[in-house]
């Protein structure tokens, strides 16, 4: 009767941070996600690697989830975390240890002597029932961990696979540029020997070629240290033989089944929420630990003059229950009890930091991808009206009634545009993989 009073004096009301959890997700699903407007479709999208369709890039997410020394990493944790679980699962069952010792005194034989002990603790109070439940959990969050991890990389990996693609843009736009401004150059260069230009506009013509050419190195340079990005996240050093695509490929996302496809699904939020579970399993734990303990053992011994003799003859028994009762370990246990319930308001606060952060991307992925396709769009229109001034330009530079100057600021806008819409492509396309990891389409577990 005393222990179970015992037991009732430590079960005080505690504040249930895994509700209050689940009903701030609630909130936000209710306010948030519903007023986020279903935007263009394009295909349906279940997972990450749904987004993009290429053999190519596929190979490259295989060998990433295999070699990156990051992911590796995080997987050799998740595999520690197991290994705790098994041993916190050892600890519910009984001990047995074995001993044989030999001891000889002066003016004595040998003596040797055997025992072997079995101990096993009760778990009245279902303490280590709750400690395993928490190393349970602490596991379920590494593996949740472990798969946000395996989505960032895929993420990661797909947008520098698609910056290679607009690397390549950039150099053959800069390229294009390069050959009209040299072009010009030679244009000007000739129209001042003939006394038709003067020398200010040949410097000007030589400054413009020249800084293109410096641009096109830089650009040259870029689509390389990309290609050694995409190294760094495939995990190895070799050198990547991979030529970029000629085009833009598709990148697919539905949201349709917005409600259904945000935030439930993030990883980090499973983890985040997991964690305050296991916190508070930790608790129960600190709560249970100032309770009475009763441990069976049992033991068997012997002692003869041979070890054979020691381990074979008719063994002593005992047996022996031991109930403990914590009185006073100077705060000790109160004070693991505090901190344990500190740890699981922070796990809760951890929780509603991720599940904020986890809102704001996707309203700001959800904010470009409205942006980008507007700009992209309106580019488009402005490209071309700047392709089609550029063509009377020069119709009428070859008739005379427009000067050399004007023609070449036509070009200019022109070549300018052509920049800023395939960057605003590339933006748009590696927004919406953004956006996808934001709503928590992860990569197939295999």
């Amino acid at each position: 009767m005393s222990l179970s009073l015992a037991a009732c004096s430590t079960t005080e009301n505690r504040e249930n941070f895994a509700n209050l959890a689940q009903q701030e997700l609630d909130t936000v699903s209710n306010e948030k996600v519903s007023q986020w407007d279903t935007l263009d479709t394009v295909a349906p999208a279940s997972h990450l690697t749904d987004l993009i369709q290429d053999p190519l890039l596929d190979e490259l997410i295989q060998q990433a989830l295999k070699a990156n020394p990051n992911l590796q990493s995080t997987l050799l944790t998740l595999q520690s975390s197991l290994w705790e679980l098994k041993s916190t699962q050892g600890s519910q069952l009984p001990s047995v240890d074995a001993n044989v010792s030999s001891k000889k005194s002066k003016d004595s034989d040998t003596n040797y002597s055997a025992d072997i002990s079995v101990s096993w603790q009760l778990d009245v109070w279902g303490k280590l029932a709750n400690t395993e439940q928490a190393a349970s959990k602490t596991l379920a969050s590494d593996e949740a961990l472990y798969q946000a991890s395996r989505d960032t990389l895929v993420a990661n990996v797909m947008k520098t696979w698609l910056s290679l693609t607009a690397k390549q843009h950039a150099i053959s736009i800069e390229q294009q540029r390069l050959e009209l401004l040299e072009a010009n150059e030679k244009l000007i260069i000739k129209r001042f020997k003939n006394g038709l230009d003067n020398l200010e506009k040949m410097d000007e013509a030589r400054t413009s070629t020249s800084q293109s050419r410096a641009n096109l190195a830089e650009y040259k340079e870029n689509l390389e240290t990309q290609k050694r990005e995409l190294q760094l996240l495939l995990g190895t050093a070799t050198q990547l033989n991979i030529s970029p695509n000629l085009d833009y490929p598709k990148v697919s996302l539905t949201l349709d089944e917005l409600p259904n496809q945000s935030l439930q699904r993030r990883p980090d939020l499973k983890s985040a929420y997991l964690n305050i579970e296991a916190a508070d399993l930790n608790t129960t734990v600190a709560y249970k630990n100032m309770l009475p303990s009763i441990s069976l053992s049992a033991a068997l011994s012997q002692s003869a003059d041979s070890p054979r003799m020691a381990l074979f003859t008719s063994p002593v028994w005992s047996l022996v229950a031991q109930l403990t009762q914590p009185l006073y370990q100077g705060g000790k246990l109160k004070a693991a009890r505090e901190v344990a319930k500190l740890k699981t308001a922070k796990a809760y606060q951890a929780y509603r930091n991720t599940l904020l952060t986890a809102v704001n991307e996707v309203e700001n992925a959800i904010g470009q991808e409205k942006v980008l396709q507007q700009q992209v769009s309106h580019i488009r229109e402005a490209l071309a009206s700047s392709r089609s001034n550029l063509a009377q330009y020069e119709k009428k530079y070859r008739s005379g009634l427009v000067k050399l100057n004007d023609l070449i600021a036509a070009q200019k806008t022109t070549f300018d545009l052509e920049a800023q819409l395939d960057g605003l492509i590339f933006k748009h396309l590696s927004n919406r993989i953004t956006l996808g990891v934001a709503l928590g389409l992860g990569v197939k577990q295999q």
